[in-house]
């Protein structure tokens, strides 16, 4: 595991936000992180540590079948959403079922991922693959596409990971997360690639464990009933009141002091209305790997275009001094800023503008970064445990995105 400590400096004031972790496999191996988030307008300054495991084997979970029967929507909204159970979800495990039944070999699911292995992989592999190729329309292949990865998932995460915290039953952290309400003026859209869905080092879902479904929804890429409902939300708020945190130099983007602050009469009015409880300011998140945002974002331009006649989605980037749309690889990547941090870095630049002091907004920030904490313990004693490097070549290392 690569740990970045990005810290910045600045004669303006700031704000720190901080959080450690310490943990302790035995005398002879005890670390302690520290990542300091500072509010400000300056080039951050970073530094690295390497922590290196007590054993380089690697190990695997072993294969596992899934529980049978379709997904139900009970099942569906108990890993963390809100929304209908998808009918292209439903269809697809029904295919997954009976093709079980017509080749009569069992689904099995393992090793990193915990995805589709054996012959039926092989047999699944091609049938989907022939799926796919058959739809000519692009919309339907997106659509197509993100289905059987969520179909797969579902299926191969029944009995293994925790519905809450999306991590092995032995290394749920549940306990640890403590929820608190959002402030009711902003809402949180996690709009996650289906790669990324039941993914453990995943840390969106910490936004709606620590805030609940309604103020911290998902929005699965490619899923037509949960972007229906993002988009609805948005038309009846207006696009005065959507923004998306991305920090793309291809994208006009505002500092959270230019949308929010008071120089603006435009964003004064906004503020006023939102403060009045008559608006709700709507925060996208991009929950997805670098090169997968660019698909995200410009769907979301598209659709924003459809609906505003606008070219441009509103966008924000953070003062943070790191990007404010990657989440944690599946060996977590520090030199890239998670959806969580994202979170928390928006949660204090608001907190620092005085239309906002008065909710709260640090004390949430404080909430994820503790949920940020357990989420990085869990994770690392999980590896540890199972003799799995902790340790992180550094890619892409000059680019802070």
């Amino acid at each position: 595991m690569l740990i970045i400590i990005a810290s910045t400096t600045s004669t303006t004031s700031t704000r720190a936000f901080t959080f450690a972790f310490k943990y302790s496999l035995s005398s002879s191996l005890a670390f302690k992180i520290k990542t300091h988030f500072h509010i400000i307008h300056s080039k951050p300054r970073i530094t690295l540590f390497l922590l290196r495991p007590m054993s380089s084997s690697a190990s695997r979970s072993p294969p596992r079948e899934p529980a049978n029967g379709s997904v139900t929507l009970q099942e569906w909204q108990a890993w963390g959403t809100n929304s209908p159970l998808p009918t292209m979800v439903t269809d697809i495990v029904d295919q997954m079922k009976a093709l079980e039944i017509d080749i009569d070999a069992h689904m099995t699911f393992g090793g990193s991922g915990g995805k589709l292995q054996g012959y039926f992989k092989v047999q699944e592999d091609k049938k989907h693959r022939a799926t796919y190729q058959a739809l000519v329309d692009s919309e339907k292949k997106l659509q197509f596409f993100s289905a059987r990865q969520i179909a797969c998932r579902l299926l191969g995460s029944r009995g293994y990971l925790c519905q809450k915290c999306w991590l092995p039953f032995e290394d749920c952290m549940c306990s640890r997360v403590m929820p608190c309400s959002l402030w009711h003026g902003m809402r949180f859209w996690l709009y996650m690639h289906p790669k990324d869905f039941l993914r453990q080092n995943n840390t969106g879902k910490l936004l709606w464990q620590v805030f609940g479904v309604e103020a911290a929804t998902l929005c699965l890429f490619g899923i037509t009933e949960q972007e229906e409902i993002m988009w609805n939300t948005f038309k009846h708020a207006g696009k005065n009141n959507v923004w998306c945190l991305y920090p793309n130099k291809n994208a006009t983007s505002k500092s959270v002091q230019d949308a929010f602050g008071q120089e603006s009469s435009a964003d004064q009015k906004c503020t006023q209305l939102m403060t009045n409880g008559d608006k709700t300011l709507n925060f996208i998140l991009i929950d997805g790997t670098w090169s997968n945002s660019n698909a995200m974002f410009s769907r979301l331009k598209e659709q924003a275009t459809s609906i505003w006649g606008a070219e441009d989605l509103p966008c924000i980037s953070l003062a943070t001094g790191a990007s404010a749309m990657h989440k944690l690889r599946p060996q977590p990547s520090w030199d890239r800023t998670c959806t969580a941090a994202a979170a928390i870095g928006l949660l204090s630049e608001l907190q620092l503008l005085p239309e906002f002091t008065s909710y709260g907004l640090d004390k949430r920030a404080e909430a994820v970064e503790d949920a940020l904490v357990a989420l990085l313990e869990a994770l690392t004693t999980r590896r540890l445990r199972m003799g799995r490097s902790i340790t992180r070549k550094v890619r892409h290392s000059r680019d802070i995105c």
